[in-house]
C-alpha cells in the first residue's frame, strides 16, 4: 500500500501512480485529513487492501504535500551511519543520539525552500512513521508499530546549529521548509512485494545533478527496530509520529572545503522503492 497527501487530501496510490481520494472511495468512512489516518491505521489497512481503484485519477507532482503534515512528535537520530560519524569528526555513538525537529518545518516533496541566513546543508534520510503507538515496545515487535516508510531531508543551518555549545540541533534544522517528507508512505509489505528489503534500501541525493550522497540503510548503526525499542523505553510513541533515522556520509559540512546550498540550487532526493523529492532553494 502507498498513501500520499495530494493538495491536503489523503489519497491511496494505484500501481500506475494515479490517486484515489480516500474520503470519496470509502463513502466517508475515512476523512480527507492525511494526518488523521494514523490514529486508525489498522482499520484503514484492512479497508485499503480491497479498496476500489477504478476512480483513480492522475495527480500532478506539484500537488503532493507532506505525507505526515502534522506529526505529534518528531524524533531525529544523529550520527546513525558510521561514515557520517567519521566525516563529522565524532566517535561512533553507543546509544542513539536523539533530537527533535519542529513540525512547523515540515513541507512536501516538491517546490521552493527559502534559505536561512547561515550555511545550509543537505541530509537525505529514511523516515519511519508510527502507525500503532505504545510504550516499552520490544525490538522483535517494532515493525508491527510502523505504518510505513517515507523519504525525508534533514536540512540544516550549520551556523544556527553550532552557534554555541551545546549544539542546537533542533533549532538549526527547523527553519520553514527544512523537513520535506514524501512523496508517499510505503508499507513494508509493499516493499517486500517489490523484492526490496526494508533493512537495505538505497538512498541518496543530488545537487544540480551531481550525486553528493548515496548510501544503504543496512549501514545504520541503530536500525529501525532498535530505534523503536530505545525510544519507546522512555517516551510513549503516538500514531503519526515521524522518525528521521539518520543520514549517510556526503553532507556539505564534511567536505574539503565545505560546500553549502546556494540560491538557485536544485536538490533531488531519492530512495529505491519510495520515490523522489525535488526542491529549489531561493534567497530570503
Amino acid at each position: 500500500m502507498r498513501i500520499a497527501n495530494a493538495a491536503g487530501r489523503l489519497v491511496l496510490l494505484a500501481p500506475d501512480g494515479k490517486a484515489v481520494d480516500v474520503e470519496a472511495a470509502s463513502g466517508g468512512r475515512f476523512g480527507p485529513d492525511p494526518q488523521a489516518v494514523y490514529a486508525r491505521w489498522a482499520e484503514f489497512g484492512e479497508w485499503a487492501a480491497t479498496a476500489p481503484l477504478d476512480s483513480a485519477v492522475p495527480v500532478a507532482d506539484e500537488e503532493f504535500d507532506a505525507v505526515v503534515p502534522r506529526p505529534p512528535q518528531v524524533f531525529a537520530i544523529g550520527l546513525n551511519y558510521r561514515d557520517h560519524a567519521d566525516e563529522s569528526g565524532f566517535d561512533l555513538p553507543t546509544e542513539p543520539l536523539v533530537f527533535t525537529k519542529y513540525a512547523s518545518s515540515f513541507t512536501g516533496p516538491r517546490g521552493d525552500i527559502t534559505l536561512s541566513p547561515g550555511d545550509v546543508d543537505w541530509e537525505v534520510e529514511l523516515v519511519a512513521v508510527v502507525g500503532v503507538g505504545g510504550h516499552d515496545i520490544a525490538e522483535a515487535d517494532a515493525w508491527d508499530h510502523i505504518a510505513g516508510l517515507s523519504l525525508g531531508q534533514d536540512i540544516s543551518d550549520r551556523v544556527t546549529q553550532f552557534a554555541a555549545p551545546p549544539a542546537q540541533f533542533g533549532l538549526g534544522k527547523s527553519y520553514p521548509g527544512f523537513s520535506p517528507v514524501g512523496p508517499s508512505l510505503v508499507t513494508l509489505d509493499e516493499l517486500r512485494a517489490a523484492g526490496l528489503d526494508p533493512f537495505d534500501l538505497e538512498l541518496g541525493c543530488l545537487v544540480n545533478g551531481e550525486s553528493v550522497q548515496k548510501g544503504r540503510t543496512r549501514d545504520m548503526i541503530f536500525p529501525i527496530p532498535t530505534l523503536i525499542a530505545k525510544l519507546s523505553a522512555i517516551v510513549t510513541l503516538l500514531p503519526g509520529d515521524a522518525i528521521f533515522t539518520g543520514t549517510p556520509d556526503g553532507v556539505g559540512m564534511g567536505r574539503t572545503p565545505p560546500r553549502f546550498l546556494q540560491a538557485g540550487d536544485e536538490l533531488v532526493t531519492w530512495c529505491t522503492g519510495i520515490g523522489e523529492m525535488r526542491h529549489r532553494f531561493v534567497a530570503p
